[in-house]
């Protein structure tokens, strides 16, 4: 059986390449990666090659084939982009490559780190008793897709760089009733959130983001609309640590329309824009901290003081992540009967929520994943893959937060929408729906 595997790619020129991650990384540091994670590819690709007998096209956009050699080495042909979109230009590689006398098609993207040649060769391999294979992207989207024959109506009428692509996709699948089977999900590398997938492999960002210090503390604040809470928040970071120098501040916005950035700016913390939603502004200022510890806040809580010693001390020994004791800041018997009850909850089932300031070693963060892109219970997942690595302690030391959720509602009300959000999502219902019953809109940060 003949093979054909297909990468598409841009020819990383700084401006034209990677352009959603040029607020976060500048032009150059956009074409940067664009040509890392080229390279990363295509390495991945010659593995393949050498285990699966099979041919190599690269189908790029941008400057021309010379260039493309000449960055990329030989080995592979170098093949411009046909078509005034993407499902035209994936139609028109896949059936040339059909016409060329290929048994199996497989077309992937250079914008995903974690694509092994292993994964490369389960698709293949399914292509015997499959008619599609896809790989799905977390974004909705997908990073791989294999054909034995052409199918133009798979790639027709899609909302290209829409979270729908996939669902779309699987449709047209089952209307021409062809067989499929889906691989694992992956993370393509679009938006700041994304460059969380990147940190595993410390080389496709070097130079990109700021040097690498193991006694720095990054602080990671979501924001939405926070201008008032967020100076007084930025005001206890800024003076309750033992050292300013070790302190890295950066404000994940998911699109303010008041003056939370500006309020950012003047504390002199960094900002990274990017889309609302908290596991993504979580995902987004992690992606580019360069502290050894991380420490992820909300817009309205008032850290200890020396609460960064605090954290150093707490991550000893086979101690994964930590957060503080819970208080709230308005003194009534129904809240600290709350306080009380989510201190125990943390201590002994090691279940601490966002609220009380999670904390952990940046590199485990990045060896787990990062947080879902998700709107709600983000923090809830991934306490749940860290308490498999190790234990997750509490601290001696309170952080207060604003009780303005509780008094919005009421305690009781608020206690038990949040248990039965809770419960709702043990039983699989979807992040993004809690969010419309939680909070009536689709997203938010706090």
């Amino acid at each position: 059986m003949k093979t054909q595997l297909i990468v598409f790619t841009r020819y990383p020129e700084p401006g034209n390449t990677k352009t959603r991650l040029i607020p976060s990384l500048g032009p150059e540091g956009a074409a940067i990666l664009q040509q890392r994670l080229t390279s990363h590819t295509l390495d991945i690709v010659r593995t393949f090659q050498r285990q699966v007998p099979c041919t190599i096209e690269v189908r790029f956009a941008g400057r021309d084939a010379t260039a493309m050699q000449a960055m990329f080495g030989d080995g592979m042909g170098y093949v411009p982009q046909q078509g005034t979109d993407l499902g035209e230009r994936l139609c028109h590689a896949i059936d040339e490559a059909f016409q060329a006398d290929s048994d199996r098609v497989i077309v992937i993207g250079a914008d995903c780190p974690q694509l092994d040649a292993t994964t490369l060769q389960m698709a293949n391999r399914l292509l015997e008793r499959h008619d599609v294979v896809v790989g799905p992207a977390e974004d909705g989207g997908y990073y791989l897709i294999g054909l034995k024959s052409p199918q133009p109506s798979l790639f027709r009428e899609i909302p290209w760089g829409t979270s729908r692509v996939l669902t779309e996709t699987m449709k047209k699948i089952d209307v021409q009733g062809l067989s499929r089977k889906l691989l694992s999900p992956l993370s393509d590398v679009d938006y700041p959130e994304d460059l969380i997938s990147c940190r595993r492999w410390p080389q496709l960002l070097e130079g990109i983001l700021p040097a690498y210090d193991a006694n720095r503390l990054s602080i990671v604040i979501p924001t939405l609309n926070e201008v008032k809470n967020l100076a007084e928040t930025l005001h206890a970071v800024n003076s309750r640590c033992t050292s300013e120098k070790d302190l890295e501040v950066i404000v994940a916005d998911g699109g303010s329309k008041d003056d939370t950035v500006q309020i950012a700016l003047q504390h002199q913390a960094k900002v990274v824009q990017c889309k609302p939603g908290r596991g993504i502004q979580l995902n987004a200022g992690a992606a580019l901290a360069s502290g050894g510890h991380l420490l992820f806040l909300h817009a309205d809580a008032l850290l200890p003081f020396r609460y960064d010693e605090v954290i150093r001390n707490t991550l000893h020994g086979k101690t994964i992540a930590g957060a503080f004791r819970l208080k709230i800041d308005h003194d009534t018997p129904g809240l600290r009967l709350v306080a009380q009850l989510a201190n125990l909850r943390s201590r002994f089932l090691q279940r601490p929520y966002g609220d009380q300031g999670l904390f952990l070693r940046s590199q485990t963060l990045y060896e787990v994943g990062g947080f879902r892109n998700w709107p709600l219970m983000e923090d809830i997942e991934l306490g749940q893959r860290l308490r498999k690595r190790g234990r997750i302690a509490m601290a001696d030391v309170s952080m207060t937060v604003s009780a303005r959720r509780w008094r919005k509602r009421g305690v009781v009300r608020t206690t038990c929408m949040n248990q039965a959000i809770l419960l709702a999502w043990r039983m699989g219902i979807s992040p993004e729906r809690l969010a419309l019953w939680y909070r009536g809109k689709p997203v938010s940060s706090s």
